[in-house]
């Protein structure tokens, strides 16, 4: 029991490291310039493993059975809001991806993802998210290395926030379900992508739009689901 225990409490830990990839963002984001902003991409695209994975561990060692006291979830949530919301929101700003007088639109996915996390139905029993779940760090990913026209940013962010409010079905690739073994092949084959691009091992532009094709897919079949559930 005690060495379940350990186990148990290194996979939190495990979860925690986020919270550090959080927090060291924060001071490159502060310190800004081109090479200190790369270096935040590659903390919440590591931050973004670390929570795609940490389930899978969390559900073979059984940590709600060995730490019932410990709410484990609950940790993974503060963390998640911070990687997928307050530290690409800050990002986006820091790298003036939106214009000074545009800045303040980021107070909409900020408010939107605080809704979105506090739903408490937000996962849905059979294994989706309700709403769109905050990936914000996708989206400054793809504002960062594409650089569209400032006001298409405002409205894919916009657009993006009001669909947190509308209770349609998105794909939970971590949890296993209809399309999830399909989504977490095609996740790999994207995170391998987007870590090229990151390190600058393939053109930037050409492989960020090649890379488009997961997000797209994503979408599409969270959309075709819902639609098909709700009939």
């Amino acid at each position: 029991m005690f060495i379940k225990k350990i186990t148990a409490w290194l996979v939190h830990f495990y979860t925690s490291l986020g919270l550090l990839a959080a927090a060291f963002s924060v001071v490159f984001i502060v310190y800004g310039g081109e090479e200190n902003l790369r270096i935040v991409i590659i903390l919440m695209f590591l931050a973004m493993v670390i929570d795609a994975s940490d389930g899978y561990f969390a559900r073979r060692v059984g940590v709600k059975e060995v730490l019932p006291f410990f709410d484990g979830r609950r940790l993974d949530d503060i963390i998640d809001f911070h990687t997928f919301t307050t530290i690409p929101l800050l990002f986006i700003w820091r790298s003036e991806i939106l214009p000074g007088e545009l800045a303040w639109v980021l107070l909409l996915p900020l408010l939107a993802s605080a809704y979105g996390f506090s739903q408490t139905n937000v996962k849905t029993d059979d294994g989706y998210f309700l709403g769109f779940p905050s990936y914000w760090n996708v989206v400054a990913f793809y504002l960062f290395f594409l650089g569209p026209d400032p006001w298409f940013s405002v409205s894919m962010i916009v657009l993006f926030s009001v669909l947190t409010f509308v209770p349609a079905k998105y794909l939970h690739p971590s949890i296993p379900g209809p399309l999830s073994k399909l989504s977490v092949m095609l996740g790999a084959v994207w995170a391998v992508i987007v870590l090229a691009i990151i390190t600058g091992i393939v053109d930037e532009f050409t492989w960020t739009v090649i890379s488009l094709a997961y997000p797209l897919y994503y979408m599409v079949a969270s959309w075709v689901i819902t639609l098909r559930d709700s009939k």
